[in-house]
């Protein structure tokens, strides 16, 4: 069994090594792996540095985009390129745990999409008040989209490949964490199974977050509407 980790990066040259190091720790013996480190062009050169610090490891795959920018075309690039037969996505910020991905990999041995949620229960986020937020809004998701997922906008998950390539990228991969509602509500569609399972979100502790709350709160809404219209 192989697995894909995919890390959508931007500006994260201060994370990245040691992300990068602590997943392939964690990884267990059974799998092989690779991880595709995306990233958008970043000025603090996070590519080069990983092609340079892995060179010698071709399990680690730098790709660098420079054009069309954005976290849900990062994804989709990264997809495009994987050879697993399950795809880990997550954040490159630490924020989303390494020593997460043992739980979400034997948990996807049943389930073709396992989610790491904050929202079910034993699930936390360290940043409390970035916690509130996000469980007010997911209640707001939840209420237009009719999902029965806890959390629609984490973006820390495992999928089967075979699975993903089922569903339409063009109409998902776009945008910002906007891209996971869509995914969740595509797979829903197609009767994927789908759990949650619980996990904690730390704080980042080096680097710039890259989200602005106002935007994201109006794309968000405005691209469930579009959904949920659309659909």
């Amino acid at each position: 069994m192989k697995v894909s980790v995919i890390l959508p990066t931007y500006n994260e040259s201060g994370n990245i090594i040691e992300l990068v190091q602590e997943i392939i720790t964690v990884i267990p013996e059974n799998f092989n792996y690779e991880i595709l480190v995306v990233d958008d062009d970043s000025p603090d050169q996070t590519y080069q540095i990983v092609k340079e610090v892995f060179t010698h490891n071709p399990k680690v795959i730098p790709i660098k985009r420079t054009k069309d920018r954005g976290l849900g075309k990062s994804i989709r690039t990264g997809i495009e390129n994987a050879t697993g037969d399950q795809i880990i996505v997550m954040d490159a910020d630490f924020t989303h745990d390494p020593i997460e991905i043992p739980k979400l990999l034997h948990v996807g041995q049943i389930y073709d999409i396992v989610i790491g949620s904050r929202f079910s229960p034993g699930g936390q986020m360290q940043d409390r008040m970035h916690y509130i937020g996000s469980w007010l809004y997911n209640g707001l998701t939840r209420l237009v989209l009719r999902t029965q997922v806890q959390d629609n906008l984490g973006g820390f998950f495992i999928i089967r490949t075979s699975k993903l390539k089922k569903l339409p990228y063009d109409l998902i991969f776009f945008g910002y964490g906007d891209y996971f509602f869509r995914l969740l509500h595509y797979c829903q569609t197609q009767n994927f199974t789908i759990v949650e399972v619980p996990v904690i979100y730390c704080s980042r502790t080096r680097g710039a977050s890259k989200s602005n709350y106002l935007k994201m709160l109006y794309n968000y809404t405005k691209a469930m509407i579009l959904l949920k219209l659309r659909t």
